[in-house]
């Protein structure tokens, strides 16, 4: 991180501060040049930060594909743009974005972390 190069670095470190910060159970490693939120050991959570005007967050139930057969989840926040029925992303454009998404994001994290745990 501290190599990064992105227009909006200091909100990537607000985000990423608000989630480690936000459950003693969520730990962090660099996973394609991006903070990934690992709970259970697996990535559940990973920061895509190109292209460069934008930073997203992805959310995901680990690297290797999983059965969606029983799966739901309910996103009450309205934050995510769903890809699959097991991953979807949440676009911050700038740090007036990142105010006004920052406290609803950090609880969609805890809820997914604890959704995909099983």
């Amino acid at each position: 991180m501290s190599a990064l190069e992105h227009p909006l670095k200091a909100e990537i470190e607000t985000v990423r501060a608000a989630i480690l910060a936000s459950d003693k159970a969520i730990t962090e490693r660099i996973k394609w040049k991006a903070p990934s939120f690992v709970h259970g050991g697996d990535d559940r959570v990973t920061f895509r930060l190109a292209p460069k005007g934008i930073f997203q967050v992805i959310f995901h139930r680990g690297a290797k594909v999983k059965d969606t057969a029983g799966f739901a989840f309910e996103d009450d926040s309205g934050l995510l743009e769903w890809l699959a029925p097991d991953r979807g992303v949440v676009t911050l454009k700038d740090a007036k974005d990142v105010k006004a998404k920052k406290a609803a994001l950090v609880k969609l994290v805890g809820r997914w972390m604890k959704a995909t745990a099983t």
